[in-house]
């Protein structure tokens, strides 16, 4: 499948050039010949023989952006001085900040702010721990754990490397949400020092993002600090992808009249996203649902069963199916893909049922060519921004932070993740809902709001059931100690 160029791959080229009339346009030339796209134009300076202009062109990748200059270099008269790319400077001395929030311009503000002044608030806190989401930061603060195992597709890159994608994660988290986010990357893959030191950092956080943790390692990461702590714990790859994926499959269903208990869905992908996928829509009422890994359907007669999938065959696949995943497909409603790239083809996608829904989210590279598949299926999501509907979790874990932190909520559960998809889903208009719009632009006006608000109300509404057990249960304990009095 054919790349098409790419802001990702900006490069600016500043050129030195002869100044008559047909120079800007050998540029234009050169750039178009060798597939490049020319975004801007820039003179730098300026002489009566000779001019600068700085080049800006997006390029397909590293290897044609060096084409593109190779071949401005080789227009005569032009002097190549130096080469930019636009990402790689975007992210010199990191991309985000920390700055206070209250001025320090003398000696009162700063006796107020710190001592002698800050140790009544520390005091406070002392007396009543729960008064530091309402006195510090945790109130407003998320921690971005990673241990660079799995990053975006890229493997396990350590975590280092994944410094700048959980920089990028933490500057989504205030652009959307006003969260001030943390990256916060660990050298270490070992599952019992990730929870612990996780567990340690815990007090100065109101929630805690894990993030590109390879599977199966995250589930038990994942699991064990919802245990621990009384802060919301979310594994983004896993449970983000999923609220999405609902949102869209909602739209996307309500745009070919099927319902989400009645159609069939076959999976290709059993890792973190594809179970937390599964987990979610099964919550959400999907009932006929097949699972494919690369060893073909997961099903209980198979002997390579981890926990994970052990659970899966024990809950999906009713009737047992042992195929490959073109078989799982034959006769669905649904594909959702979370796995590799090229699985299928249009004739896979030919022999489904009438208006099938394809979403395969592979990047960058789907299971199945989106162009292919849109001859065949009602409805073609990818997780790529050069096609329409994109499967993009920015579109709710800043929504769903939002929401948990502003009801001080001490966990996440499916109920409020089904509340975020049905908030995402329902920003999409009956007027704008069609095969080509089954998911709104992150750039929605007041869409995290709109999913920050729904999950605000399940997680208050979970909190006064919990409230009401409670009550219940001591309750029943106190006539329990009047009876036992009584004898």
């Amino acid at each position: 499948m054919a790349t098409l160029p790419s802001v990702s791959y900006s490069i600016t080229v500043r050129l030195e050039l002869d100044g008559h009339g047909s120079a800007v346009g050998s540029l234009t030339n050169a750039v178009e010949h060798v597939g490049g796209v020319i975004t801007a134009l820039d003179v730098a300076s300026a002489g009566h023989e000779r001019i600068r202009i700085d080049v800006t062109c997006a390029a397909r990748d590293t290897d044609h952006a060096q084409a593109i200059v190779d071949a401005l270099g080789a227009i005569e008269g032009v002097t190549v001085h130096k080469v930019s790319d636009r990402t790689f400077l975007m992210h010199l001395g990191g991309k985000i900040e920390m700055k206070s929030k209250v001025p320090l311009r003398n000696r009162d503000e700063l006796s107020m702010a710190y001592t002698p002044g800050v140790a009544r608030v520390s005091q406070a806190i002392a007396a009543n721990p729960d008064d530091a989401r309402r006195l510090t930061i945790k109130r407003n603060s998320v921690a971005v754990v990673t241990d660079g195992s799995a990053v975006l597709g890229l493997g396990n890159i350590g975590p280092q490397a994944a410094m700048p994608v959980m920089e990028g994660k933490a500057a989504l988290f205030k652009r959307f949400a006003d969260i001030d986010a943390w990256p916060i990357a660990l050298d270490t893959q070992d599952v019992d020092e990730i929870v612990r030191t996780v567990q340690i950092l815990a007090p100065g956080f109101g929630g805690i993002n894990l993030e590109d943790i390879s599977a199966p390692r995250c589930f038990e990461v994942e699991a064990r600090l919802r245990d621990l702590l009384d802060i919301p714990v979310f594994h983004d790859d896993q449970h983000g992808t999923a609220i999405v994926v609902l949102a869209a499959l909602r739209n996307a269903l309500r745009v070919v009249g099927k319902n989400l208990s009645e159609v069939r869905i076959a999976m290709s992908g059993a890792g973190a996203a594809g179970t937390a996928i599964l987990k979610l829509l099964m919550h959400a009422g999907a009932k006929d649902v097949i699972v494919c890994d690369i060893h073909g359907a997961v099903h209980s007669g198979r002997d390579d069963l981890d926990p994970n999938l052990a659970w899966i065959a024990e809950n999906t696949n009713p009737e047992g199916y042992s195929g490959d995943l073109r078989g799982a497909v034959n006769g669905a409603d649904v594909f959702i893909g979370v796995s590799a790239p090229n699985v299928l083809d249009g004739d896979d996608i030919a022999e489904m049922n009438d208006d099938s829904i394809i979403f395969a989210l592979a990047n960058p590279d789907p299971e199945v060519d989106p162009e292919v598949a849109h001859l065949h299926a009602a409805v073609v999501a990818t997780g790529r921004s050069d096609y329409p509907n994109q499967i993009n979790n920015v579109l709710v874990f800043p929504g769903v932070f939002r929401g948990l932190l502003d009801a001080q909520s001490d966990h996440v559960d499916s109920d409020m993740m089904v509340a975020a998809a049905k908030a995402l889903a329902d920003v999409v208009t009956d007027d704008e809902l069609g095969p080509h719009y089954i998911i709104p632009s992150v750039f929605q006006p007041d869409l995290s709001g709109h999913v920050a608000a729904a999950v605000r109300e399940a997680a208050l509404r979970e909190q006064e059931r919990r409230n009401e057990r409670r009550g219940r249960a001591e309750a029943a304990a106190r006539a329990d100690r009047g009876d036992a009095g009584i004898r």
